[in-house]
């Protein structure tokens, strides 16, 4: 551990210790070879108090007394089911950071530092009284000179210095944990931490939930039925920002809805096809859609707000998870596997006989059931739960789809109990997979895997006067079980035949091409040029092409 960053921060220090004793956790400061920093005794009532607790309680409770970095560090990782067992996420989904509001002072110090003006010149009017707070910032209610109603959020004094330290003391008790105890080392705990860690530091700049906002606004600035909130720039900074007020009626208020004449389920089908649009489609969507964050307008508008989390699929991760649905409705052991391979990073120690059998376990929970009864939420987190035990880290903008998906499907049902999601994701998930086989993608992806081959293959003839040095001198060593041969020549059989078809088709793609261009080049007419030479060169090619297809696919070793 750093010395010099523990003196540092001695008395923070004692508290963590002090409320580790508290919920029965004191035995990890005598493992993590800590000295005592209670300063007293934990008295027998709050020990059996904690005893009284199951192991989620206690964990909450510990982050809820250590306060804002812990407190967002467990609703962060709450989102994480790849990273924690199911009984301790649904203890931290309740934590809680309703915190007193700091003072009207200091909301007006911290916006006349930030924008080196008078608060009487950028706002014309401003609530003092915040209309909601946490334990990172709060929100107010104000009007600017131009006659804009706004929200502005505030975050609190100094907060980024505390999570700055209390991030310090969790990364070095992170990476004593992994030198002493074998189950941080196993469960790469530092890794972890960093992760969490970046996550909240991301959620601190508040100029990032402005672009989050600003993004979705673009991509859904012709749909008259969707509204995102403007973002001021000149009033925005790293700890403030501004934007527009956005009123509206919450999506659990279901009495004034029907009061107001509102159809509930063609709102629940609404903030459906904006989730899914931004899921599929743009691969950017708004990750914590609660009903605090969705808001009915006039006329059945859904608004949109608060976007500190937010997800991301790249055209690749979109690509296993649809491998993934398919797998699962296909009733593809090995296809599932596959896909998880291509979505996170197996262990080389993953006992891949149990991964097997919890993938058919998992895979027989879904097959033969109508779509319309799949949660497509509980699908993911199935997933993950399974990734967890088996140690696969997947991507974390993959988990909070699957977190995005149950809530999605909370707020939804809440409006209407007879509403199917699958029903509205299901043709985003046919144009999703219709990308992915168009002709167009397919061959980018052949034109890309050419480009591999033919390096490939520029790089053999380096490779293996490697490896005939290496055999010479008796350096090269190969261990193949014979349990593993079978596999290991099949494998090279695929190769050969992959790098055999690219070849072919590369090379009657090059004498073919050489053959259009000299005849519209050519001026003078030769006897060649009396044969129809590009058609037999086609059909030549489409032969061959064929044969050699059929011939690779009748080996099954593609």
């Amino acid at each position: 551990m750093n010395l010099g960053r523990k003196l540092r921060h001695l008395q923070r220090y004692r508290d963590i210790a002090k409320a580790f004793a508290r919920n029965g956790f004191g035995f990890l400061i005598k493992e993590l070879g800590l000295p005592d920093l209670t300063g007293s005794r934990i008295g027998l009532k709050e020990r059996q108090d904690a005893r009284s607790r199951t192991l989620g309680e206690r964990i909450r409770i510990f982050l809820e007394e250590l306060g804002p970095t812990f407190i967002k560090i467990g609703q962060i990782a709450s989102t994480r089911p790849d990273l924690l067992p199911a009984h301790i996420i649904e203890e931290l989904v309740k934590l809680q950071d309703q915190v007193p509001p700091f003072p009207f002072e200091q909301v007006r110090e911290v916006i006349e530092n930030e924008f080196g003006e008078p608060f009487d010149t950028l706002f014309a009017d401003f609530q003092e009284t915040p209309m909601a707070a946490a334990s990172i910032g709060q929100v107010h209610l104000a009007r600017l000179h131009t006659g804009e109603v706004v929200a502005v959020k505030i975050q609190r004094p100094n907060i980024p210095a505390i999570v700055a330290t209390d991030l310090e003391i969790l990364d070095d008790l992170a990476r004593l944990a992994e030198h002493r105890l074998a189950w941080a080392a196993k469960y790469q705990l530092r890794d972890m931490v960093y992760e969490l860690s970046q996550s909240l530091r991301a959620e601190l700049d508040y100029t990032n939930e402005g672009r989050n906002a600003q993004r979705m606004a673009k991509s859904f600035e012709r749909d008259p039925h969707v509204r995102f909130p403007s973002i001021y720039w000149d009033y925005t900074s790293r700890n403030v920002l501004t934007m527009d007020f956005i009123e509206g009626v919450k999506t659990t208020e279901v009495q004034r809805l029907d009061e107001l004449g509102y159809d509930r389920k063609r709102i629940a089908e609404q903030i459906a096809r904006v989730v899914f649009r931004q899921i599929f489609i743009d691969g950017f969507f708004h990750a914590d859609p609660h009903p605090g964050n969705i808001i009915v307008l006039p006329e059945g508008v859904i608004g949109l707000i608060d976007f500190g989390m937010v997800g991301r699929l790249t055209p690749m991760m979109k690509y296993h998870f649809g491998s993934l649905v398919i797998a699962l409705r296909r009733n593809s052991t090995d296809g599932v596997l596959k896909a998880i391979d291509g979505i996170g990073i197996i262990p080389e120690d993953v006992d891949m006989d149990s991964l097997r059998g919890d993938i058919d376990e998992l895979r027989e929970k879904y097959y033969d059931v109508p779509l319309s009864r799949i949660s497509l939420g509980e699908s993911v987190s199935d997933l993950l739960s399974v990734a967890y035990e088996h140690r696969i880290r997947v991507p974390s903008d993959l988990t909070l789809l699957g977190k995005t998906l149950l809530t999605l499907e909370g707020v939804v049902t809440a409006l209407d109990p007879t509403f199917s999601v699958v029903n509205i994701a299901e043709p985003f998930g046919r144009k999703l997979f219709a990308e992915r086989f168009s002709p167009r993608n397919v061959a980018d992806s052949v034109w890309n895997q050419m480009g591999e081959y033919a390096e490939l293959l520029s790089e053999m003839p380096s490779r293996l006067r490697e490896m005939f040095g290496m055999m010479k001198k008796g350096k090269l060593r190969m261990d193949v079980s014979v349990s593993e041969l079978d596999t290991f020549m099949k494998k090279m059989d695929r190769i050969s035949n992959r790098l055999s078809f690219s070849i072919v088709l590369l090379s009657f793609s090059i004498i073919m091409v050489g053959l259009i261009i000299g005849s519209s080049l050519g001026r003078q007419s030769t006897l060649l040029w009396n044969f129809p030479v590009i058609e037999i060169g086609f059909s030549v090619a489409a032969l061959m092409f064929l044969w050699m297809f059929y011939s690779i696919f009748k080996s099954g070793r593609f």
